[in-house]
């Protein structure tokens, strides 16, 4: 038999936290608003550690404004992550009534912490960029600045050699995203075995450009979509503005330097349960042999892995209706290459569903493996 529940402490003053106390004086059912991005109205993303919870009471957390989220429909269908130790992660039960997102949890031990989504913290990032300089053989080409001056690390993963292709694999661009950043050390993982045959044949043919987190300022902070000025990177990238978007300056500025070959933007959706990507087929310049790049890419694939399909995704623009701030758009008609948004979920793959994990922070760093597999099948075909 349970004792009676003690009062609890909810926290979110911490690297990527967000959550407001509404009302907590009843330790089982617990108030909570998420809180908006600075300078935007989005919201999405939530953080926060509970303390003084009762093991074996199931205790019920109320987001009460996820009906005004960002993305209120994401939520049907939605499991929340919990941890007790801030590394395993799991779903809980969740439910959405059309107003509050309803969290529940039976307790086993008196801390918790739950999230939007398994986080991927800034110590873990600086641990990712020096595993990559030391183990993985990238070098450090070039050191940007966010809007709070954080780093933005470019790696390069080869010899930079004239002839060789350039793909361009940057992530989290919308800070709550944080699959994004997981996909890459799967990606940076794999670059540390040497003797990797497909590894081998790919970079013979090509160097790899990495910018594992494009926006480490609205990821600290716990936002959903806009860096520190309120901006949405991802919708920055015609006439961009180095005092309003450094991010998106300084990595356009060494693409124009470099070149681009490939072009994979990475992220997550909210709302559709299966791993996709978005093409440019609504570009100005989109040509036959950037629509068989695609095809191509996409077949291999989804023939590789379950966690890859090409039934479900969003809906394709028009010729000549492409939105041109995104970055696969911006990227793929600036330079002429086969440039992809890769989406992955905040729900799971409805293809290959995980009741413990949905999808996660170790299937989206597999995913990564399996991309590297398709681009080492297809360089040689890029121009």
């Amino acid at each position: 038999m349970t004792g009676a529940p003690s009062s609890l402490h909810i926290s979110s003053d911490f690297d990527s936290g967000n959550i407001k106390v509404l009302d907590a004086s009843n330790p089982l059912q617990v108030q909570l608003a998420i809180k908006p991005d600075t300078k935007s109205p989005h919201f999405q993303w939530f953080h926060f550690k509970v303390d003084g919870l009762t093991p074996g009471q199931t205790h019920h957390f109320q987001l009460c404004n996820a009906s005004q989220s960002s993305y209120n429909k994401a939520w049907d269908g939605y499991q929340a992550v919990a941890s007790y130790d801030h590394e395993n992660w799991f779903r809980v039960p969740t439910s959405f009534d059309g107003t509050a997102l309803n969290i529940s949890l039976e307790a086993k031990h008196p801390q918790v912490w739950f999230a939007y989504f398994e986080p991927y913290s800034r110590a873990r990032h600086e641990q990712l960029i020096q595993r990559a300089l030391k183990w993985a053989g990238c070098e450090l080409l070039s050191l940007g600045k966010s809007v709070e001056g954080r780093d933005i690390p470019l790696l390069r993963k080869g010899s930079g050699a004239p002839h060789k292709h350039k793909i361009w694999i940057i992530a989290q661009q919308h800070p709550g995203e944080h699959m994004a950043e997981w996909f890459m050390e799967g990606l940076i993982e794999r670059l540390e075995q040497g003797s990797d045959p497909q590894i081998r044949k790919l970079l013979d043919f090509a160097d790899l450009y990495l910018i594992p987190n494009m926006n480490p300022d609205g990821a600290f902070h716990g936002h959903l979509r806009t860096n520190a000025n309120g901006q949405d990177l991802n919708r920055a990238w015609q006439n961009t503005r180095q005092e309003i978007s450094p991010e998106v300056f300084f990595a356009l500025e060494h693409m124009n330097t470099y070149g681009v070959d490939l072009f994979l933007d990475i992220h997550g959706d909210e709302e559709i349960p299966y791993v996709f990507t978005a093409g440019c087929e609504g570009n100005p310049g989109y040509t036959p042999r950037l629509a068989g790049l695609e095809e191509r890419f996409r077949t291999h694939l989804s023939n590789l892995t379950r966690d890859f399909q090409t039934v479900h995704g969003y809906t394709r623009d028009e010729p000549g209706q492409a939105n041109m701030t995104l970055a696969c758009n911006s990227v793929g008609e600036r330079f002429d290459c086969l440039s992809l948004t890769l989406e992955m979920p905040f729900k799971d793959n409805n293809d290959a569903p995980d009741a413990l994990t949905g999808w996660s922070g170790k299937r989206s760093m597999q995913l990564a493996k399996d991309v590297l597999t398709t681009l080492s099948a297809m360089v040689r075909e890029l121009r």
